[in-house]
């Protein structure tokens, strides 16, 4: 119990982290337009994910030749850390930028195959 504990706080003890889940919170979305997002390279993003969805916070589906990444619903005590991080944080100039970024990204320009 403990370690899955540390393993799911640990989610949110990294700003990169942080910012995806932020986005996350908006709407699906794929590795490529993460990685383009918050400017850092594809595999960075994917151990950022991995770890979440070991966690227990992120789950994927897949869409053709996309995998797309969003927030586990359900879980009360994921939701609630969600509400507090997306409070503090909905005046972070870093996030903000995120999402405004996101909005204008196209994942088939990012990464067609």
């Amino acid at each position: 119990m403990l370690e899955r504990a540390e393993r799911f706080f640990k989610v949110f003890a990294d700003s990169n982290r942080l910012r995806i889940l932020s986005l996350l919170q908006e709407r699906k979305m794929c590795v490529c337009e993460l990685a383009h997002i918050l400017g850092v390279t594809q595999p960075s993003i994917s151990r950022h994910l991995k770890q979440m969805k070991k966690a227990g916070v992120v789950a994927d589906d897949r869409d053709g030749f996309w995998t797309n990444y969003f927030l586990v619903k359900g879980n009360r005590e994921t939701q609630g850390i969600l509400r507090c991080m997306k409070h503090l944080l909905r005046e972070d100039p870093v996030i903000q930028a995120d999402r405004t970024k996101s909005q204008t990204v196209d994942r088939r320009r990012l990464c067609c195959p």
